[in-house]
């Protein structure tokens, strides 16, 4: 089992609306490496969600991977804001995944609060210029965003 960060501005898709829905799908990444990530990912794999763009960013749960990658179909939307007119039908370079929820955390574990970990400080999202919304997690970073959950 490999260990995932995955970025949603709440407004998009947050913690507690996929709990309410029990599965969504993880669309709109536009971001090769991020979208190779997620060609990565397996069912079963686990995943941090992680709240971003909102006043208190941070970790907010624990999701599942429910389906392997499977091509985007909002880049074939024209409605959506992740239409791509280069995409088609035949040819479509963008990934998502199907997530289910797993946990809320009773609190969200702020960006400061991970930054004062010392095992964290590989955590690539720890890293200055890192704004991937898809991203590993080692399975020692793993246990220890868990212990801070309390």
């Amino acid at each position: 089992m490999a260990y995932w960060l995955m970025k949603s501005e709440p407004e998009e898709l947050s913690i507690l609306d996929l709990q309410r829905l029990g599965t969504a799908q993880w669309d709109g990444v536009r971001n090769y490496q991020a979208r190779n990530f997620l060609r990565s990912m397996a069912v079963g794999d686990l995943f941090f969600f992680y709240h971003s763009s909102c006043p208190q960013p941070g970790i907010a749960g624990v999701g599942r991977i429910s389906a392997s990658s499977y091509p985007d179909p909002t880049a074939l939307e024209p409605q959506s804001p992740y239409f791509d007119p280069k995409a088609g039908a035949e040819k479509n370079p963008w990934s998502a995944v199907s997530v289910e929820y797993r946990e809320a955390f009773s609190r969200v574990l702020s960006l400061g609060e991970l930054r004062d970990q010392s095992a964290l400080g590989e955590m690539p999202l720890l890293q200055k210029g890192s704004r991937l919304s898809v991203m590993p997690v080692t399975a020692e970073q793993w246990q220890a965003v868990l212990a801070l959950r309390g």
